[in-house]
């Protein structure tokens, strides 16, 4: 059996980044509540805010020493498995990724080695100072790979020139159509994942009775963000699932595998896409349902996939079970978080063990939700036997650029001579994985 390269080479790279993003998904959050704890300890002078902000800060290091070292075999892969992508596009997608190692990573670094070893060393002001830089600087390596991949996506400001992409306008790179939604989006599931790992944790502690003064403290800040923000959670993902629509309406078509463009889309809760067929079957759906959530009409429509030609779509299968997979931890969290409000009002957070018993197995859930996000992403993006933006050949010399496609799913490809075309902001592309010439 012959297998693909291009698919192994995907593999390979999909179980790097599976495995990576789970230590910026908990960093990001982590050094936030490290940095809240620490300005809690200053203004309260409360001993347990430091104990709490001190245990964190070792998980913290650990984590965020596993986010170093698996995020340099990406950096790698980078050039073995997509030397193409990275000699054509790597005057643009470069810098931002050096942006992030230069300004975020090495605040991060050195202002970790203040915030693990100042505690007896440092005034508490300076220690909380070095706490906040610390989540600065993660907040920032998410602006910038954020940045990065939401490019990908949703290219503008290049030209293309001898078959090498060139910037043109790096406003309209960094602030790429979908960067504002996806980094939202990003940054309030990394901060519900530590939230529910801090959940968990405060939760286990009342459980063993141990470190109650701790506990509560865990339990009551997690279920007050999860509260508030899981819900602002779904809105945010509202905004960016019509944004994709805007700009990559294929993967909209293949996250609620809805085949016929013609017809108002029905909101799929479950069934099993059949590709070949242009069907689902065992389908559980609400009729008119996703065209009220995508177009806010009874009768809107939206791009179907049959608009589109077979090898212009991409995979149905990984994206329309990993969203619902995201989507349904999502509804789980606001859950959670409405039902510990509302017992914390009550005056019985701490003794309902119906609520505590499984928050303490939750830690897990905003991990599985955050990979699930990342393969809607980019599966959503492949095309079969399709190839990205911008067309690549078999020799570096030459390329071709993707002109804009409408809706109906019309691709056309302009010649060598038309490839300093710029892509202006309001048009749409479609994107896919790049046929790599290794």
């Amino acid at each position: 059996m012959e297998l693909d390269p291009v698919l192994i080479a995907r593999l390979q790279f999909a179980f790097t980044i599976i495995w990576h993003i789970i230590f910026p998904a908990f960093t990001i959050g982590l050094s936030a509540y490290v940095a809240t704890l620490c300005v809690m300890w200053m203004r309260t002078g409360k001993e347990h805010y430091r104990e709490l902000a001190r245990f964190w800060t070792k998980i913290f290091a650990a984590a965020f020493a596993m986010g170093v070292v698996s995020g340099l075999v990406l950096t790698y892969q980078f050039g073995t498995n997509w030397s193409r992508y990275s000699a054509v596009l790597g005057n643009v997608v470069g810098p931002m990724i050096g942006y992030e190692v230069e300004v975020a990573f090495f605040l991060e670094a050195t202002f970790l080695g203040v915030l693990l070893f100042g505690w007896e060393r440092m005034p508490p002001w300076l220690h909380t100072l070095s706490a906040v830089a610390v989540a600065v600087g993660t907040l920032m390596s998410a602006f910038w790979i954020l940045s990065a991949n939401s490019w990908m996506q949703t290219p503008v400001g290049f030209e293309m020139r001898d078959g090498v992409a060139y910037p043109l306008d790096w406003l309209d790179i960094v602030f790429n159509p979908s960067f504002p939604y996806r980094l939202a989006h990003m940054v309030t599931a990394a901060y519900l994942t530590t939230s529910f790992v801090v959940l968990a944790v405060g939760a286990r502690y009342i459980l063993a009775g141990k470190h109650l003064e701790h506990g509560h403290t865990m339990v009551r800040m997690a279920v007050g963000f999860a509260a508030i923000v899981a819900p602002l959670q779904l809105f945010i993902g509202d905004q960016h699932g019509l944004n994709t629509l805007k700009h990559q309406p294929t993967k909209i078509a293949a996250i609620e595998a809805h085949w016929d463009g013609s017809s108002p889309g029905e909101l799929v809760l479950f069934a099993w896409p059949d590709e070949s067929a242009e069907t689902n079957r065992f389908a559980v759906t609400i009729p008119h349902g996703a065209s009220l959530l995508l177009t806010h009409s009874w009768d809107g429509l939206f791009p179907g996939l049959k608009n589109f030609a077979p090898n212009d779509r991409p995979p149905v299968l990984p994206p329309f079970f990993a969203f619902r997979a995201m989507v349904g931890i999502g509804l789980l969290m606001i859950v959670a978080g409405l039902t510990g409000a509302w017992l914390w009002w009550r005056g019985r957070l701490f003794s309902a063990r119906w609520y505590l018993w499984p928050a303490q197995h939750a830690w897990w859930i905003g991990f599985v939700a955050v990979i699930c996000g990342w393969i809607v992403t980019e599966t959503g993006r492949l095309w079969r036997r399709g190839i990205d933006w911008p067309l690549l050949h078999q020799s570096a010399d030459r390329a071709r650029t993707a002109r804009p496609c409408n809706r109906a799913g019309d691709h056309r490809s302009a010649d060598a001579g038309a490839a300093g075309r710029r892509f202006s902001r309001d048009k749409t592309i479609l994107n896919s994985d790049v046929r790599v010439n290794a």
